[in-house]
């Protein structure tokens, strides 16, 4: 048999063959995804069947080019693109493999609901776990392929000497970016933010919308979004309002006239609290917190579940103080008061 009469029903079995495998693959992957306690998710066979039918083709060409079915002049280039195609498709299995761990590990948790506390710390340990990940196999992806290429190899080989001294300027160099991608993944492990989490950042209130390994993404209470680097988190003191829960307390301030009586306006905020489901029924305190020759400053303090929600309950109470105050005692208002010489 000659070598072009080999080839060819090499070609023909070994595509065949082929078609007939990931047919096979890819009818039972989809009758597993359809049952919907197993891991792999639904559309799970339509997501792999390009990198699966790589695979296989890689793994073609490599039987192809070590039985002696290809010629002597085409079989290191068509060796070599299989080795290529090889590590493209594992890539792309492992990336896809590493975003189904991190979804079927999710899958219990609900980030949607008002108690989200472990939500979103599993949410913000994955997603930065996972892009890691992803870096981590980018890399060894990349450079696996270079080192596929002889000439690349003899130039590693050739620069070995020097590559004490070459890794020592690349880490000072690079020492900036490198802390980034390290705070990013310490922020990973000890979680000093979530997402989701409310804080106080460079003195604007927002919700933490996404966290990458070198940067995050704070949502600003009016849509505009601060991009922080990861380090920030780490070197610098921040308000978390929703560290360990979400309920949180606030305080509304009413300056009044020393004639208004107190206790009527305590009685008043009992009243209005119980009329709102803003308020969680923790916290219900009015005092007076300060006396000046102006007036005295009263501070009332509620408790709500989160602090959008304490947001709307202390501006709900602060017009509804004022209207009392208004329509019951308008004499007690803040007023300025001027004796004039001579004048009784």
């Amino acid at each position: 048999m000659t070598m072009d009469n080999a080839l060819l029903y090499y070609l023909i079995f070994g595509l065949g063959g082929l078609i007939l495998v990931f047919t096979a693959a890819f009818f039972v992957l989809k009758k597993i995804g359809k049952n919907p306690t197993n891991i792999l998710p639904v559309n799970f066979a339509h997501r792999i069947k390009v990198p699966m039918f790589l695979f296989l083709l890689a793994l073609l060409v490599r039987i192809g080019t070590g039985g002696g079915f290809i010629g002597e002049r085409y079989r290191a280039v068509i060796g070599h693109a299989g080795i290529l195609l090889l590590i493209f498709s594992l890539t792309w299995f492992l990336l896809l493999f590493a975003r189904i761990v991190k979804k079927g590990f999710l899958r219990k948790y609900d980030i949607s609901s008002s108690d989200n506390l472990n939500a979103r710390r599993a949410y913000t340990q994955f997603n930065i776990l996972e892009r890691v990940a992803t870096f981590i196999i980018v890399v060894l992806a990349v450079g696996a392929a270079l080192m596929s290429f002889d000439s690349i190899r003899a130039v590693g080989v050739s620069f070995l000497a020097s590559a004490g001294i070459a890794g020592i300027i690349i880490g000072f160099s690079a020492q900036k970016a490198l802390g980034t991608l390290m705070a990013g993944i310490q922020i990973a492990i000890t979680q000093p933010i979530r997402i989701d989490d409310v804080v106080i950042v460079e003195g604007e209130w927002g919700r933490i919308e996404e966290i990458y390994l070198t940067y995050v993404v704070v949502r600003i209470w009016d849509q505009r979004r601060l991009v922080v680097p990861t380090t920030y988190f780490i070197d610098n003191p921040f308000q978390n309002w929703t560290r360990n829960s979400a309920d949180i307390m606030g305080t509304v301030f009413i300056y009044a006239d020393f004639m208004l009586p107190v206790e009527p306006l305590r009685q008043e905020l009992t009243r209005l609290l119980g009329t709102t489901p803003l308020w969680d029924g923790r916290v219900n305190v009015l005092q007076v917190t300060d006396a000046k020759a102006e007036g005295m400053e009263i501070r009332a303090l509620v408790s709500s579940k989160d602090s959008s929600t304490n947001w709307d309950l202390r501006v709900f109470i602060r017009e509804k103080l004022i209207y009392f105050i208004q329509q019951n005692y308008p004499e007690s208002l803040p007023k300025s008061r001027v004796e004039l010489p001579g004048k009784v």
